[in-house]
């Protein structure tokens, strides 16, 4: 027996009115909005960031060159994932503008993947994350660091790094391109169980996301510019340069 899946919102209904919309929508917690209006799926109650998902995504834009970059990053053999993110001074505002979501391939991969986006930009990563030993971790830090990817270990205090990506997100602080599917659908997903505890499902972005907020903006940088050449020519009659 197939089955088929069909997403629908309140627009797709001919017989609400926009008088009854917006009463219905006035009634509704912001976090339950985009599922109930628009049928995007998102677990309500239990929902780890409850901000409407509107106030966050941005539409993609041309990033500064004068804001510094970094990224985080999650691995795992059955989903590696990294995220990253420029940093307007200014105004104190995280923007999400990129995203690596692959599963079973080697370090390799991942990391001409990575550095693809540009190689000087720096990352943290949790050793101990996935599982895994702190050795293990460890030694899988060092892999990525002889691939040619700027790394260095994250804060992974999870209350800690969860409370702090919320309170950027519901200050308009940390703003997510649009072209960001992955971390959107993770965001919609991200949940506590009926014990309060974090689930660990589908969160490999989201884990990334509080890796990059703890410890990455501490490493963000500019690129470097371009060192041009000089060249001292002397003459008998004085000094000069050339430069090229």
């Amino acid at each position: 027996m197939s089955k088929f899946c069909l997403q629908i919102g309140w627009d797709d209904i001919p017989h609400l009115s926009e008088e009854q919309k917006k009463s219905m929508l006035a009634s509704l917690p912001p976090f339950q909005r985009d599922a109930r209006s628009k049928g995007i799926p998102q677990l309500g109650s239990g929902a780890i960031y409850p901000v409407v998902e509107a106030d966050v995504v941005v539409p993609d834009m041309e990033i500064p060159v004068h804001w510094p970059r970094c990224f985080g990053l999650d691995i795992g053999w059955s989903r590696t994932a990294a995220v990253w993110a420029a940093w307007n001074r200014e105004n104190d505002i995280v923007y999400l503008y990129g995203e690596h979501y692959r599963g079973q391939a080697e370090p390799s991969i991942h990391a001409q993947a990575i550095k693809a986006r540009g190689p000087w930009i720096p990352g943290v990563i949790d050793p101990a994350s996935r599982g895994r030993a702190q050795h293990d971790g460890l030694q899988m830090l060092e892999t990525y660091k002889g691939l040619g990817l700027d790394l260095e270990t994250a804060d992974n205090a999870r209350e800690a790094g969860i409370y702090a990506v919320w309170e950027r997100l519901s200050s308009g602080r940390l703003k997510v391109f649009q072209s960001l599917n992955n971390w959107r659908t993770e965001f919609r997903l991200y949940r506590r169980d009926e014990k309060g505890q974090v689930v660990k499902e589908n969160d490999h972005l989201m884990d990334a996301t509080r890796y990059l907020i703890m410890s990455g903006l501490d490493r963000a940088k500019t690129k470097p510019t371009e060192k041009k050449n000089v060249i001292q020519l002397v003459s008998p009659g004085g000094n000069g340069s050339w430069m090229g």
